[in-house]
């Protein structure tokens, strides 16, 4: 359950963000599977501030729990998120963004994120899922005016020294961090004589289903 979530966060903060003690990291779409892990990793990687933001009101407040400094809603009003996105940018400037949705969401971010014809702050923003859309517009207005680095994590994005690490030394450490309880995944278990139950399973949001061989 939980090494596809380890690679969905842990080589985009380590490699494509290159994630420093102290760094202010912004999570948008943190309510999933890897999001979550994704909150814990950031603390555990030594991030000074988490924000995370996500659409199930009740995931998003169980991320308070999992390390998560400050929750912002995606299902409020376009300008508000914009402006919460603004002012918690303003406090306490966002060093990485981990994207996991993409789309307009990725559009209305950039769009806080823009810098005010002064002096800017560099933002690694690092694009990881497409859960809303894989398509987001980016204005050259927006390029020019903001310290923006933005790279994707993925497969095919990663070289070999890298993927190298991943199975020698990423993989291996959040598996243990999991063995002390410090690294959480919550799943749904379902035996292998009732895989046919598996297609009209809700599963809960932001849990794994596992099924027992």
């Amino acid at each position: 359950a939980l090494p596809n979530a380890v690679i969905g966060a842990g080589m985009a903060m380590r490699f494509k963000a290159g994630l420093q003690p102290g760094d202010t990291v912004l999570i948008n779409g943190a309510t999933g599977v890897t999001g979550r892990v994704a909150v814990q990793l950031a603390k555990l990687y030594g991030a000074g501030r988490v924000i995370a933001t996500g659409r199930n009101p009740e995931s998003l407040r169980a991320l308070l729990a999992l390390g998560a400094d400050e929750i912002i809603s995606v299902q409020q009003a376009e300008e508000d998120f914009v402006a919460q996105i603004q002012a918690v940018h303003a406090r306490s400037p966002v060093d990485v963004l981990i994207d996991y949705l993409w789309g307009h969401s990725a559009e209305l971010l950039l769009h806080a994120l823009r810098g005010t014809g002064a002096c800017t702050h560099r933002v690694r923003f690092v694009s990881v899922g497409t859960m809303a859309g894989d398509v987001a517009a980016l204005s050259g207005a927006i390029l020019r005016s903001t310290d923006l680095q933005l790279s994707g994590s993925g497969l095919g994005s990663w070289p070999r020294e890298q993927v190298n690490y991943l199975f020698t030394d990423l993989l291996p450490e959040a598996l243990q961090w999991a063995a002390e309880g410090r690294l959480r995944i919550e799943t749904v278990t379902i035996g292998l004589p009732d895989i046919e139950r598996v297609w009209d399973m809700a599963v809960p949001a932001g849990k794994r289903l596992v099924v027992l061989i």
